[in-house]
């Protein structure tokens, strides 16, 4: 218990230089890509790490009215693809920086979960 107190008192003398590195890292999270495909590159999506879609590419075998049912399968699975991708490659960011402002593992940031 004086353990997890004394990590949270450090904490608290860091405030400032953790939220500027939480600054930076917010900024580095619109910096961060992925890209998630379907339908073996028919659809492409891709992504940045603030869960925006940066842009969407198709085929144009894909474009014909009579295969619009599976451009939308190949739409949602390429989108949650690269949405996945850059969900972990945020995680792997916020771990670092954690890391190195010396905070638990597995900690839960404000606004990063």
């Amino acid at each position: 218990m004086f353990k997890e107190m004394g990590q949270v008192f450090s904490m608290m003398r860091n405030l400032p230089k953790i939220k500027e590195e939480m600054d930076r890292l917010q900024q580095n999270l619109g910096k961060l890509t992925a890209e998630g495909d379907a339908g073996a590159g028919m659809v492409r999506v891709r992504v940045n790490g603030k869960m925006e879609v940066l842009g969407v590419r198709i085929s144009e075998e894909m474009l014909k009215p009579e295969e619009r049912e599976m451009l939308e399968d190949l739409l949602r699975a390429a989108t949650n693809q690269a949405l996945d991708k850059v969900r972990r490659l945020a995680a792997e960011e916020t771990a670092k920086m954690a890391t190195g402002l010396g905070l638990p593992p597995g900690m839960n940031l404000p606004g990063l979960s």
